[in-house]
């Protein structure tokens, strides 16, 4: 097998930073928005949905993926989309993604937070059965609504504690949005075994990303790509083995890197920092998982070995446990092995 594109495509693989909403289909939106019409800006014609995702900038951005929010609006909704999501995951060969989730936002639009968990959870178990896929969750809490907001996310997550919910995250903007104020809620989740998984250094420089570390106790960081502003920083994640989730196209469509040219994986990678290729929103920002990986490919100039090793080192940052680990990367290393025979 010769052709990149069909490698990767075949590639068994692990996804550590998707965002639940922002991976709605332009045809569950679309069906979604005609339902809710006249009631929300959101075009009920997927052809229209790719202008209506030209964000100008990363507030923009915030401003729209909001306005999709705002279109789940009971149980059902939610179970549909979720499950939706984890068949296209399945369909790029995705055996295990750690879905990103924001309870808060649907919770405050008068789901509660019961059916909320129940539904995800339905759609989990579902899709292990039925897709083959395993999906986890990292409750998150949107920056940019604040403290009430950690407030309800904490206590949703501790007191519902879906089967699978394995971390907390901190999303949303990051300029204006300190890191430090969200210290007591991440204490508490951590305390009850969740893994730390702020978003950090993707519109801001390296302070807020040692801010996520020092303050949140990071075990990874959300994009983290200003991290190459610091050789320090850099150092600090290498020697730690502290991973970044990079989401290539995402940072150029949000205008976080001026081009893909531009965007600093390289120079990550060269310092010996532990990195996983993601999408992040892909409808949104008119990718996949698998074009990720192909940028990423072009960035660092990989062939089927560089990109399977790509894939190992997400395997490694995920908080899959080690037997489930290696189950997986024995099937990327058995699939590399007949691809290159």
């Amino acid at each position: 097998m010769t052709d990149l594109s069909a490698f990767i495509a075949g590639l068994p693989k692990v996804e550590l930073h998707v965002h639940h909403v922002g991976s709605a289909s332009p045809r569950i939106v679309a069906e979604l928005a005609a339902r809710h019409e006249g009631r929300t800006p959101v075009p009920a014609d997927p052809a229209a949905l790719a202008d209506y995702f030209a964000f100008r900038d990363f507030a923009h951005f915030i401003e729209v993926y909001l306005s999709v929010v705002d279109l789940i609006r009971d149980p059902d909704d939610v179970r549909i989309l979720t499950y939706e999501v984890a068949r296209e995951l399945a369909r790029q060969e995705v055996r295990y993604a750690e879905l990103t989730v924001t309870p808060y936002s649907h919770v405050r639009r008068g789901i509660p937070a019961p059916a909320f968990c129940e539904a995800i959870e339905d759609a989990r178990k579902a899709a292990a059965a039925e897709l083959g896929i395993e999906l986890r969750w990292c409750f998150d809490i949107p920056g940019e609504a604040g403290l009430p907001a950690a407030e309800q996310t904490l206590r949703i997550a501790l007191d519902e504690r879906p089967d699978g919910l394995v971390s907390f995250g901190l999303g949303g903007p990051e300029i204006g949005v300190p890191r430090p104020q969200f210290k007591p809620y991440f204490d508490q989740a951590r305390a009850a075994g969740l893994r730390s998984v702020p978003h950090a250094g993707e519109t801001t420089g390296p302070e807020t990303i040692w801010d996520a570390l020092r303050e949140l106790g990071a075990e990874r960081i959300g994009h983290g790509i200003s991290a190459a502003q610091d050789p320090r920083l850099m150092e600090h994640l290498a020697e730690r083995r502290i991973p970044l989730e990079v989401c290539p196209t995402s940072n150029l469509r949000t205008r976080a890197v001026r081009s893909i040219d531009e965007h600093p994986l390289p120079t990550l990678v060269d310092a010996g920092v532990l990195v996983s290729i993601n999408s992040d929103d892909p409808p949104m920002f008119g990718t996949t998982l698998e074009q990720e990986y192909a940028v990423a490919a072009n960035l660092l100039g990989l062939g089927p070995d560089g990109v399977a090793a790509l894939a190992v080192d997400a395997v490694n940052a995920s908080f899959l446990p080690a037997p489930e680990q290696a189950r997986i990367i024995a099937e990327i290393d058995g699939y590399l092995a007949t691809a290159i025979g």
